[in-house]
Order: structure tokens, then sequence, then C-alpha cells
């Protein structure tokens, strides 16, 4: 749906109105960096030093955000994080997984670990804007949940699962990492994507992975468990330390990544990047509480997630009318998760949004949504 911005309304521009919750914000400032290329990576071969001091600086930068214990080691591959649940089910997995399901991506990991060589997968779920908890099980080698459930907004704990007996704990982080606090040791697999508040583009996945991780990788490999190479983490591991992947990646995509974890570690690192999202989405929760016209789709605060906000919207504005009114206003990539909730928004508050423009969304907000409700279903017929 297309509309134009109304000639009778007030305007409250913003300096950068994107708001996806994935792929989120690109920082102008990386963007010039990435055309400088001041250490001619573009156009090289990722086996040749230039790019394996790129790769070499992120994995040391990466274990600096996450305050990595000794022993852990950061790997990446090609694929995205999707590519890496496939992986899991070849790689990590040794017999049984228990997985969290409170909103999509965890069920799609859920899907993943149902793989046929694989014995069913035991499955805790809880309803959209809810969370479900990990508990200890008989005959449960992995134990796997989002970290940040992108579609609802959810935030859950990274912590071991009681007395695990020797089981390791996987932690999505696509929509968490470098923009929410954790204690690395209560994970063996922390992964993700850089595309959100790592300020980079899809496609190739990065995982902190902990000595028991690596060791399991290694058993299966050995198995005689047939493993693609593309979903091999065996290789993946050799070939980081090697500081290169096993097939070439986006040189474009690792540039961007280095110069926004170098930001992020020049204001502090993760306590300043975590307490910066806080801020940006505690703004949004706020003014949904007070709202006649919102409220946050997830219910306990305890819960909500300091980098996706799910708002509820007054079901007499329509959702669909909202965004187009909003996207006229140059506020970019703010709908709901298909299938979650009835009438929603989705508004990303990773590391790279400015506050400013949280505040003049706010404006907005109070402005259109009840012009969408006056409106009725008229700017829907001239659309």
């Amino acid at each position: 749906m297309d509309l134009t911005y109304p000639r009778t309304l007030p305007r409250y521009p913003l300096g950068d109105g994107r708001f996806g919750s994935g792929p989120a914000k690109i920082r102008p400032a990386q963007l010039g960096q990435l055309a400088a290329d001041p250490h001619r990576v573009l156009g090289t071969s990722h086996r040749q030093e230039p790019a394996k001091r790129l790769v070499g600086r992120i994995q040391e930068q990466l274990r600096e955000l996450f305050d990595a214990p000794d022993g852990y080691e950061v790997v990446l591959g090609n694929g995205g994080s999707t590519a890496f649940w496939d992986l899991a089910a070849f790689s990590l997995i040794d017999q049984r997984a228990q997985c969290l399901d409170f909103g999509v991506f965890g069920n799609r990991f859920a899907r993943a670990a149902a793989a046929p060589w694989l014995m069913t997968p035991d499955v805790r779920t809880a309803p959209h804007g809810e969370l479900v908890l990990a508990e200890h099980a008989e005959r449960i080698d992995t134990y796997a949940w989002p970290h940040n459930e992108t579609s609802t907004g959810v935030l859950s704990p990274v912590r071991r699962v009681g007395a695990t007996d020797g089981a390791i704990t996987l932690i999505d982080a696509t929509s968490a990492a470098g923009g929410a606090e954790f204690d690395a040791r209560n994970a063996d697999v922390y992964y993700f994507a850089p595309q959100k508040n790592l300020g980079s583009e899809a496609g190739v996945w990065l995982a902190l992975l902990s000595p028991a991780a690596i060791e399991r990788t290694g058993r299966i490999a050995a198995s005689g468990r047939y493993i693609p190479d593309f979903l091999n983490l065996h290789l993946a591991i050799e070939q980081s330390r090697k500081r290169q992947t096993l097939n070439t990646p986006a040189l474009a995509t690792l540039m961007l990544l280095d110069s926004q974890l170098g930001w992020i570690l020049e204001r502090g690192g993760l306590p300043w990047a975590a307490g910066r999202t806080r801020s940006l989405s505690a703004a949004i929760y706020e003014w949904a509480d007070r709202s006649e016209y919102a409220a946050p789709f997830v219910t306990n605060p305890a819960l909500r997630s300091p980098t996706n906000v799910t708002l509820e919207i007054d079901p007499r504005a329509d959702v669909k009318t909202l965004t187009a009114l909003l996207r006229s206003a140059g506020i970019l990539d703010t709908d709901g998760y298909s299938g979650v909730g009835r009438n929603q928004l989705r508004i990303g508050t990773y590391v790279s949004v400015d506050p400013a423009d949280v505040s003049q969304l706010l404006r907005n907000l109070d402005l259109l949504i009840p012009y969408t409700i006056e409106s009725g279903g008229r700017l829907a017929r001239q659309s």
C-alpha cells in the first residue's frame, strides 16, 4: 500500500527513519569507510593476508565485546542464522535437543532439530508474547533457544540448565548480539548473523564456541554421520583458525561488521551498547503505557526486549494503513511479524538508532494513529 503524506498534517522529520527489526540501519560512517576501503580488501582473494587480517580483527573484537572466557573461539561461515540451524542439526546435536518455542524463530530451530537422523526433540512452548524456560531432562544433550525472539519481542535469560550431564547450550543471538548483555560462560554456542545490532548485511553467520562445543563437533564429524561440507561446523572451525571461511564470503559484509564493532568498543563495549538499546526501547514502552492507542504486546515488563519493541495498536486503526502513512513520513519497516498478534507494529531499537529519531517517531505515532482511526477505510480505498 502506497499513500501520500496528508497535506493537512504537520511534519515531524527524522534524521534517519530506518526502524526495521532486520535488516537494520547501517550508519553512514560505515558506508564511508566501506567506500574508502583503506586496507584494499574489496576485489581481492579471501585467502590472502588483507582479508585474513580483516577476519582476525573481527574475531578479536567479538572476543572483547563478549568478554569471552579462555578457550572460547569465534568461528564464522556463510549462510546466516537460518543455515546455522541446519548446521546445528548436522554438527552439534548428538541425539536429542530440548528446544524452546516462544515465537517464530524458536519454532523454526525446533523444526531443524527434528532432522531424520536425530530423535524427536523435546519442544517446550509458550504463547506469543510470553516465555518458557528450559528444564533439565533425561537423554537431552543439547538445550536451544533464542536470546531475543525477534518475532515477538521477548528477551530470555542465557543460563545453564541445572545438572546438564555433558549437555551443551545453544543460543540464537541474531537480534540480541551486540545489544543485550549476557555471561558467555553460560552458553556453549552463541550464534548470530550481523544484520541487526552489528550493523552489517546478511549472509554470514558467526558463533562464539566453548571448548565443549568444539569437542562435540569434532566427535560428531569423526562419527561417520553424513555432513555436507557447507554445514560442517568442524570444517568451519578449522578454516576460522586460519582466519578464513570454507568458501568465499562477502567481504563488504565483513568490512561493515568490522567498522561497527570498532564503533561499539570505542564507546564502552557491550555495557554501553546494551544501555543504549535499553534506553531507546524504554522510551517506546513508556510511551505505549501512557497511550490510549497502543500497548506493549509483551505484558510482563521483565520479558520485554531491549532491541525489538512490539506494540499492539488500537484495532480501530488499520495497521497496514498506518505503516503506509509512516512510510510516507520516512519511517520505514515498522510492520509486525506475520502471524504474531493481531494489529501490530514492530520497531527495531538496535544500537545504531539515534535517540532523537525515536523521539520523532513517537511524535509521528501520536499524530498518525488517531488520524488513521478518524479516516476509517477512506485511506485504504484511495491507495
